[in-house]
């Protein structure tokens, strides 16, 4: 029997006295992989983490990593002694420290017999070279959240925590850094726990993504089964990749909205004819048509580079987006009618 690298099990996250996120049970299977929990703020996502590290306990369930028991109500292994790494959303640095001190800390963990990150790859990675002697009062959020990002890397841990770790980079390095983070926690098979509200951020980091609502953990699987295959309404409306509409079942593959008509494809799970359901339309379910006798009202469209995002409204007035590539020939104003291909087909048919 393959046992996972991390395991927690039915836990609750508790602080303040006050239970955060209730009977929660998620794994990484294997050394190196990383994972992501998303949801808003203050729903106890760094709550999970601050209890994983050892800074709060727990009164049920347990915690393990690398087949060690780490927590549980009966055993508690101190921080210290985890080998786990947590980098907070805030400005942790030593203040009397300048940066390159505060990094090269990470380096100096004596309880970590590990073999060390080079510092100086960090550094070039992170794009620090040029702050390495100021202090934390004279750099930004943003290159005090990198040199924080980099004293827990190069300790090379056994568990690395990220709480909201690129919140402060500036949009225009993000994307980078989110590409070069990637590949060298793979390189070093740093195993990792990222805690963000970014969906965009958790689906391209993460192997397994985590939903965290309403003081649950809502939904545990692949990035893309989350965005595809939601399996609640709740988890629905955060991810607000899509509406829900009214249909009727009228076959083994069909179903029928009165403003679109037919919509035929797979369902995830069965439902008898004639049931009435809440059907998951996400904007690349539907193609543009000129051609097509249903038109929809145009009532606002969004340029997002690669493409527009359409809001359709139909007949009874549900709003419905619609995405289309930017170069497309002719690019609809508000008020304008939009053509909808027909019949409508959809992949996976996703119903509540």
């Amino acid at each position: 029997m393959n046992k996972n690298y991390f395991e927690v099990k039915n836990v609750d996250f508790c602080a303040g006295g006050k239970t955060k996120v209730k009977n929660v049970s998620f794994s990484i299977k294997d050394k190196g992989d990383i994972i992501c929990l998303l949801g808003p703020s203050g729903i106890g996502k760094t709550t999970i983490l601050r209890t994983i590290a050892g800074l709060e306990k727990i009164n049920n369930g347990s915690i393990k990593l690398n087949n060690k028991l780490i927590s549980s109500k009966t055993k508690y292994t101190e921080p210290e002694e985890r080998n786990i790494s947590l980098a907070f959303q805030e400005n942790s640095l030593f203040p009397h420290y300048n940066v390159e001190k505060n990094i090269s800390i990470g380096a100096e963990n004596k309880n970590n017999k590990k073999k060390k990150i080079n510092l100086k790859e960090i550094i070039k990675f992170l794009n620090l070279t040029n702050i390495l002697n100021k202090y934390p009062h004279e750099i930004s959020a943003g290159e005090a959240q990198r040199a924080s990002l980099a004293r827990s890397l190069v300790s090379n841990p056994d568990l690395l925590l990220l709480d909201e770790p690129l919140s402060n980079v500036d949009q225009s390095f993000k994307e980078e850094i989110q590409v070069e983070l990637k590949q060298l926690l793979k390189k070093f098979k740093i195993t990792t726990i990222i805690v963000t509200h970014d969906s965009y951020e958790a689906f391209y980091l993460g192997g397994k993504c985590g939903i965290i609502l309403n003081g649950q953990l809502k939904q545990y699987d692949d990035p893309y089964n989350v965005y595809h295959f939601p399996n609640s309404i709740e988890v629905v409306n955060f991810l607000n990749r899509g509406i829900l509409i009214p249909a009727k079942v009228t076959g083994e593959n069909s179903l029928e909205n009165k403003d679109l008509g037919t919509i035929k494809g797979n369902f995830i799970k069965h439902y008898p004819n004639g049931s009435d359901v809440q059907l998951l339309l996400q904007p690349e379910d539907l193609e543009h048509d000129d051609q097509s006798n249903l038109k929809l009202e145009v009532v606002d469209r969004k340029f997002r580079g690669t493409n527009f995002i359409y809001t359709l409204k139909t007949n009874s007035n549900l709003l419905i987006p619609v995405f289309v590539h930017s170069h497309h020939i002719h690019q609809h104003e508000v008020d304008e009618k939009f053509g909808i291909k027909r019949p409508i087909n959809i992949d996976h048919i996703v119903c509540f």
